[in-house]
């Protein structure tokens, strides 16, 4: 599903013509097809849609929130109509199975802006302490910065809070997967936002990313990507002081203890890692399981990634499609050499394509067992169907090796709940998951160390795009 208006940028209400000339080619990463260009938009691009936010931001700020929070549910309605456009646009621009962008990746855009929603409408944004009186207002203009993995859920994620919130904003939406974010400006245009309340420029990171991260009229800006990415910018954001919220990368633990049911941990384990084909920054890539067990836990392990079905995204029993470009690809194929060089035991998969896929960025669900954590493939965010399995020996030894990492964003504990909580409370992340628990899209979403700063998700998200005003003496 290719949207219109590819070849334009939505400023100030209007689909408008790029000042950059630059285009660039979206590709199909199953069939390493161009299905359409997209303008990429240069400095200048992004200084007219910063200053329409600017303008607008004087207006939206000061209308009642209960309005604000009539329009989000008005861009809900008309998201819903296009849920089936969005889960087709996200299939073709990252090789998301069908079944997957509509079951996960669309269906992630909505369950976010409702429960952005239902927290704005719980939230107070008024209250008296003494004689003063604590207000929650918009921070300003936003830049918003978002990445290709999960495309709506991330621009789902900064768009509805900070509307919210009374922010104005710019959207940059990652120019591999740019079908889903002109789709969505589209829905914010027939949802009624006001002109220059949300505003979208496609382009890269060193051309329009970094004028949004440095201009002056820019009062915050929300990330997420790489932590070589996030670093930069809250290196030149910091010459303005500007807020920075950061979402960044991940190597996440997953201890299976000692009382768990092994079987079901690790199978569970394996499939949590092969979603999205691997592509997800809080995936659970490092298991940890007891060292008498290892064995057993392999053997599962490979029986549980061989069952898993790789191939064309359209089929709807496709669990796996391809990686989303030929970069990623040549990156996850140098860590899984990297594993077999260094002498972890390749349980199954391993490089190259699978069989009968000769087109296309697919790669085979890798497993490798006897990894020990100065392995490359521990220590790197690989970002594909790669789970790594080391063997422990006691409780202070694990917490010990799934703490050593310069990430923090999520872990994932399996065994009885009274026996995770002591160990979950020992973890230095942002999120842990104790039995692979539903996505609880109000819970605080974010990192510690270099997995970022701030959180994401309902009032957790809305938090982050205000600020805090005491009016002194108002009681008085």
């Amino acid at each position: 599903m290719i949207p219109a208006n590819m070849l334009k940028f939505y400023i100030n209400g209007q689909w408008v013509d790029p000042l950059s000339k630059t285009r660039m080619g979206v590709e199909n990463p199953a069939t390493e097809e161009i299905v359409c260009e997209v303008a990429m938009g240069n400095a200048e691009d992004a200084d007219r849609a910063i200053l329409a936010a600017r303008a607008a931001f004087d207006t939206w700020t000061y209308r009642p929130v209960a309005e604000r929070i009539a329009i989000v549910k008005r861009v809900l309605e008309v998201y819903n109509e296009r849920y089936e456009d969005f889960a087709q646009a996200m299939s073709t621009e990252m090789g998301a199975p069908i079944t997957w962008a509509r079951g996960a990746q669309a269906w992630a855009g909505q369950v976010h802006i409702e429960a952005t929603i239902k927290a704005a409408e719980e939230m107070v944004w008024e209250y008296n302490r003494g004689t003063t009186r604590i207000i929650y207002e918009g921070i300003g203009v936003c830049s918003l910065i978002t990445p290709w993995n999960w495309p709506m859920n991330q621009i789902a994620c900064k768009v509805a809070p900070a509307l919210i919130a009374g922010c104005t904003m710019v959207l940059k939406p990652s120019e591999i997967a740019p079908l889903s974010g002109t789709l969505f400006a589209q829905v914010c245009h027939d949802a009624g936002v006001p002109a220059g309340v949300f505003n979208l420029v496609h382009g890269n990171g060193p051309d329009v990313g970094a004028r949004m991260s440095t201009h002056p009229e820019v009062d915050m800006v929300s990330f997420t990507g790489s932590t070589r990415a996030g670093t930069q910018i809250a290196a030149v954001a910091a010459a303005t002081a500007k807020r920075v919220a950061q979402e960044m990368g991940g190597k996440s633990p997953n201890i299976i203890l000692p009382s768990a049911n092994l079987a079901e941990a690790v199978a569970a384990g394996v499939n949590a890692v092969m979603s999205n084909t691997g592509q997800s920054c809080d995936a659970a890539t490092r298991m940890y399981v007891p060292r008498a067990r290892q064995a057993e836990a392999m053997a599962v392990a490979k029986e549980t990634a061989e069952a898993i079905k790789v191939g064309d995204p359209r089929d709807e029993a496709t669990v796996i499609g391809p990686l989303v470009s030929k970069m990623q690809f040549e990156k996850v194929q140098r860590l899984i050499q990297a594993g077999i060089d260094e002498g972890a035991t390749l349980v199954t998969g391993g490089v190259g394509r699978p069989a009968g896929l000769n087109r296309g960025w697919f790669v085979r669900p890798t497993i490798f067992g006897d990894v020990v954590n100065a392995m490359t493939i521990s220590k790197e965010e690989i970002f594909g169907p790669v789970l790594t399995i080391q063997p422990y020996d006691t409780i202070e030894e694990v917490i010990a090796m799934a703490n050593d990492t310069i990430y923090g964003l999520a872990a994932y504990i399996s065994g009885p709940v009274k026996d995770a909580i002591p160990v979950a409370r020992r973890l230095r992340a942002g999120t842990i998951n104790l039995n692979y628990p539903d996505w609880d899209t109000s819970a605080p979403f974010g990192g510690y160390k270099q997995s970022g700063n701030g959180r994401e998700y309902a009032d957790w998200g809305i938090h982050d795009f205000c600020e805090v005003k005491g009016i002194v003496g108002y009681g008085n």
